[in-house]
């Protein structure tokens, strides 16, 4: 308790004197994390809600048009629309809509809120963090939002607790560490992915190689299935797409969430250190200085080569991909081919 109203008190020092920052930057200055300053409105800002993530989710449909935002340290992506389609298994949770189309990891999801921001014009969110505080993804509501709705939900999971102490714990690593290249097996891996037939064996193939993936990019069997290019690859992929007109895919993720943007990009800005999408129904905010590694990756499928953009931080994680625009059973666009040829 007493750690609790410490932060609290210098949570709302910091507030006051820098009262522009993002929450998740306070909590990075405070040595906290967001879901513990969230915690701190329980009973004000934020309403507590019962950690029954596949529950809740299958019933955002019923919020009507909405604004989803999933984001990791460099990378935010923001899509509007529907949640639509949804379907779980064991493994992950799925939203397959033409606007919003998610790929969900529950299992490492800790705690839920419905947060209210503002004073003067009130913004309602959903918000669920993963089992180190971290925001794994958040459900805004809009102008044309179901109200009704967000309140019988919010009222039906709210939990009993409405306490602000959360028992925040430490995130099982996406991946292994990585292992000394003398101890791959470079020509099985080379040769397994030269027989890929679908992008999403690749994972399966990293982990049975116990391969990361930047290392499994080094190891590619050669340069037309993994390159590294410029780090303003991100900048200029964007800027094409918009100027020719090529539907692209945007994939953004974190260690409880993939979220996917599909269709044309349009406005592309600059604004300090991000570049930016700024279209009426996604925006991408992407830290350009913190993208070290750029890669565009190939691997075979059934309906042909796929071609991607891959962009990694300095702790070697995947902030962002893009794709050309497609779905399986179509071969890829021949015009993202030629993008990614003249990147």
């Amino acid at each position: 308790m007493e750690t609790t109203l410490a932060l609290k008190e210098a949570f709302e020092q910091l507030k006051e004197s820098e009262p522009k920052l993002r929450i998740r930057e306070y909590a990075k200055r405070l040595n906290a994390s967001e879901a513990e300053l969230v915690a701190l409105g329980v009973g004000t800002t934020a309403v507590r809600l019962r950690p029954e993530f596949v529950a809740i989710l299958g019933e955002i449909e019923s919020l009507g048009f909405v604004m989803a935002l999933t984001r990791n340290d460099d990378v935010v992506h923001e899509r509007k629309g529907i949640y639509e389609n949804f379907s779980t298994t064991p493994h992950a949770s799925l939203f397959v809509g033409k606007d919003i189309d998610l790929r969900i990891f529950p299992s490492s999801w800790a705690y839920a809120f419905a947060v209210t921001e503002g004073d003067e014009k009130p913004r309602h969110s959903l918000q669920f963090f993963t089992t180190d505080g971290v925001a794994a993804h958040k459900i805004y509501m809009e102008s044309k939002s179901n109200m009704d709705a967000y309140e019988t939900l919010v009222a039906k999971y709210k939990d009993e607790n409405q306490s602000s102490e959360l028992e925040i714990g430490a995130l099982l690593p996406l991946e292994s560490p990585e292992l000394p290249d003398s101890e791959i097996d470079v020509k099985a891996f080379q040769e397994g992915w030269i027989n890929l037939k679908d992008t999403h064996e690749f994972f399966g193939l990293l982990r049975k190689h116990k391969l990361t993936r930047t290392q499994a990019l080094r190891f590619a069997p050669d340069e037309t299935y993994a390159k590294k290019t410029d780090n303003k690859a991100l900048r200029r992929a964007l800027e094409a797409a918009a100027k020719e007109q090529v539907s692209i895919m945007v994939f953004v993720g974190n260690a409880g969430m993939i979220q996917i943007h599909t269709g044309e990009v349009k406005n592309i800005v600059e604004h300090g250190p991000w570049i930016n999408v700024l279209d009426p129904m996604f925006n991408l905010h992407a830290k350009e200085e913190a993208i070290v590694e750029s890669w565009i990756v190939r691997k075979p499928t059934e309906d042909g080569i796929v071609t991607s953009l891959e962009l990694f931080n300095a702790k070697k994680e995947l902030v962002c991909t893009l794709f050309g625009a497609r779905k399986p059973g179509v071969p890829e666009l021949e015009s993202w081919r030629k993008l990614i040829a003249e990147l």
